[in-house]
């Protein structure tokens, strides 16, 4: 008597193995991050290290741009500095742990037999992308806060 295991044996989309594979480069980028990159202890400006310009906005008018800090924080985040990582941007810091969560997650549901194309797409609802905005525009706030209080 054969035993199958359907979910194993299902045809996965070429979505699936591009996710699967995007997940598993996740982690190199902090990796990347720690190897090329020092936070700013002025908790914005580490971008320029990748060799772009400063944020203009900050220049111009002295108020942090919705990314300002995304860099320093993700940086602080790949050299294990959780706290200074939260702290500098939140956003930065949820970016760092989903590089880090990316792989382990892909590849126990790409074992368990899930199509990660599906998994993908039953996610990529206008509520997730709402609270996705939500939460990047309260760590802007958070940044503005940080900012004119410092």
């Amino acid at each position: 008597m054969e035993h199958s295991l359907p979910n194993l044996e299902r045809t996965r989309g070429a979505a699936h193995w591009i996710v699967l594979v995007a997940a598993l480069i996740a982690p190199v980028t902090l990796v990347a991050g720690r190897m090329l990159l020092t936070p700013s202890p002025a908790g914005h400006g580490t971008h320029t290290q990748l060799g772009l310009p400063p944020c203009q906005t900050m220049n111009w008018f002295g108020v942090p741009c919705p990314g300002c800090g995304v860099t320093t924080s993700f940086a602080w985040f790949a050299h294990a500095g959780l706290w200074e990582s939260l702290r500098t941007q939140p956003l930065g810091f949820a970016i760092g742990m989903v590089a880090l969560l990316a792989a382990p997650l892909a590849v126990l549901a790409h074992v368990r037999g899930l199509d990660l194309g599906e998994q993908v797409r039953a996610r990529n609802r206008y509520s997730t992308w709402f609270a996705v905005g939500v939460f990047a525009a309260a760590a802007w706030i958070y940044k503005l806060a940080v900012v004119w209080l410092s």
